[in-house]
């Protein structure tokens, strides 16, 4: 694959990371909102609630993560 295209290929991977990481960041706010007011009213956080706050951050690391790696490629070609 010619150096063109592989920089055409990351960049696009690139952009559907931060695509996809705005797409969970928004499910993960519905959770995060409900835990702040949980806090606020010093009440205790539905598990539901916290249990979608931690499987969306953990999403949101491993696409951050990948696409990191994949800016680190682009910046070595």
């Amino acid at each position: 694959m010619s150096s063109l295209s592989e920089k055409r290929k990351l960049k696009k991977e690139i952009k559907i990371c931060r695509q996809t990481i705005e797409e969970i960041e928004r499910k993960r706010s519905r959770s995060q909102s409900a835990l702040v007011q949980a806090v606020l009213l010093q009440e205790e956080p539905d598990e539901n609630d916290v249990e979608w706050f931690n499987k969306y951050t953990g999403e949101i690391t491993a696409c951050r993560n990948h696409m990191i790696e994949l800016q680190k490629k682009l910046n070595s070609l």
